[in-house]
């Protein structure tokens, strides 16, 4: 059963506003995936608001990838077991990036809130720092968008109609 869990939010980019509730929304994401898949003890995940710029940066140094994202995560654990901080006894599951620049026009594009789109980018997250993959297809993707989109209903985001997602980015 999950016990605690810290999310360490940080905003480092200062183009465009983070609106009221993004950071309360953040911590009901990953509490709920946690929830959702019996994650055991307390969990410390951190979440970085980013520019176009930097996500690029980092896309490009951790996964050779010169383009901007959407969204990056860098699990700390292998096959489920996470380095510990000493301080507290929560595992630490990995962090974070979201570019804000890119959250905003894919919500956008798709037709629907900011909320639901930094929502599915922290479920879609959480879920790669507990080890699940998409980038192969097949079934483990449709069991991941399976999973985002239950926890994403349990909290009210629902999606408005249809979803398509580049499986390039």
């Amino acid at each position: 059963m999950t016990k605690k869990v810290k999310v360490i939010i940080s905003n480092d980019q200062k183009d465009i506003k983070i609106p009221t509730g993004i950071r309360l929304l953040i911590r009901r994401c990953c509490t709920a995936v946690l929830v959702n898949e019996g994650f055991e003890g307390s969990a410390e995940v951190s979440v970085r608001f980013v520019d176009d710029k930097e996500i690029r940066h980092l896309n490009k140094q951790y996964r050779n990838k010169d383009v901007s994202t959407d969204v990056l995560s860098f699990p700390l654990g292998i096959d489920g077991v996470y380095d510990i901080n000493n301080d507290t006894g929560a595992q630490m599951l990995g962090d974070i990036v979201i570019s804000v620049q890119h959250a905003f026009e894919q919500a956008k594009r798709y037709g629907h809130s900011i909320q639901r789109e930094i929502g599915f980018l922290t479920v879609h997250s959480m879920l790669h720092l507990l080890g699940y993959d998409h980038e192969l297809g097949g079934i483990e993707s449709v069991r991941m968008r399976e999973k985002e989109e239950t926890t994403l209903t349990q909290l009210g985001l629902k999606r408005n109609g249809s979803y398509y997602m580049d499986d390039e980015v």
